[in-house]
């Protein structure tokens, strides 16, 4: 599986750190699991509605795969689709667009 994109969904305020530090290391969950959930295109709108439902002032961060494809592991997750997962930081230079999401 091979996309050029992928997209991270961080609130306000990881955005803000983000900005700062120039580097993610995750979200809660992210450090969790022990990777950086990414989403495709086609994926975003349903991670949106599954694990951010209600939330609002969010920021979508697109990424640019080839910039950690060696970090990027494909694999089964929500309903056995395949699912970007970065397996270390995410730096500041992979990230090619920010949209806000109200």
């Amino acid at each position: 599986m091979t996309a050029a994109r992928a997209f991270k969904i961080l609130t306000a305020q990881q955005w803000a750190d983000f900005e700062r530090e120039r580097v993610f290391r995750g979200a809660p969950v992210d450090v969790a699991d022990g990777f950086i959930h990414l989403s495709t295109a086609e994926q975003l709108e349903g991670t949106l509605e599954k694990h951010f439902a209600g939330e609002r002032d969010l920021r979508i961060a697109e990424i640019d795969l080839a910039q950690v494809e060696k970090m990027v592991r494909w694999e089964e997750a929500r309903g056995g689709a395949l699912f970007p997962h970065l397996y270390g930081e995410l730096p500041m230079h992979a990230v090619v667009s920010i949209s806000k999401r109200d």
